[in-house]
């Protein structure tokens, strides 16, 4: 008698990061984002020095595809759901945890550590460091103060760095 197994996997749509466009998988628009920005500018002074207001146009065209692409396969060393999970996980080991507060209390700390450091490639935490304060305190949820959670973003931002310098 053959016994045949077969397994069903479930895949939560938000884990995909679906491209808005194409609807693929592995879609990183936040990277994309960072890197077509200063791309674009950058490519804007070129193709204004070297060709005048045309230039600039087609200079900014082609600087930001090339930013965005940059910027995409940065972000691909940072998958948001795999972030999520491992913060999920250890951070009641971590030295700034106080007993008794759940995970919600640090989630959009950890997320503003992840996806800051892939936004602000290039620059320190500490350089960094007003804009993440003001992307937490966008959070949806009930916010703590900066300095109580603090810890937990730049904990989050170590890490991503650390993995980049694996990447890279």
């Amino acid at each position: 008698m053959t016994e045949v197994i077969t397994t069903k996997v479930v895949t939560n749509e938000q884990d995909l990061n679906r491209d808005p466009i194409t609807g693929t998988p592995g879609a990183h628009p936040l990277g994309t984002g960072a890197g077509a920005a200063p791309g674009g500018v950058a490519g804007a002074a070129v193709g204004l020095a070297v060709g005048g207001p045309v230039g600039a146009v087609i200079g900014a065209a082609v600087g930001a595809l090339a930013g965005g692409l940059a910027g995409k396969s940065a972000a691909e060393a940072v998958n948001p759901t795999a972030e999520e999970k491992f913060w999920r996980e250890t951070y009641i080991r971590e030295p700034y945890y106080v007993s008794g507060r759940n995970y919600e209390y640090y989630a959009p700390a950890f997320r503003a550590g992840w996806e800051g450091r892939v936004r602000y490639d290039g620059r320190t935490f500490e350089d960094a460091e007003p804009e993440l304060k003001a992307e937490y305190a966008r959070a949806p949820v009930l916010n703590q103060g900066w300095l109580d959670v603090r810890p937990a973003a730049r904990a989050a931002w170590d890490r991503v760095d650390r993995s980049w310098k694996v990447v890279r």
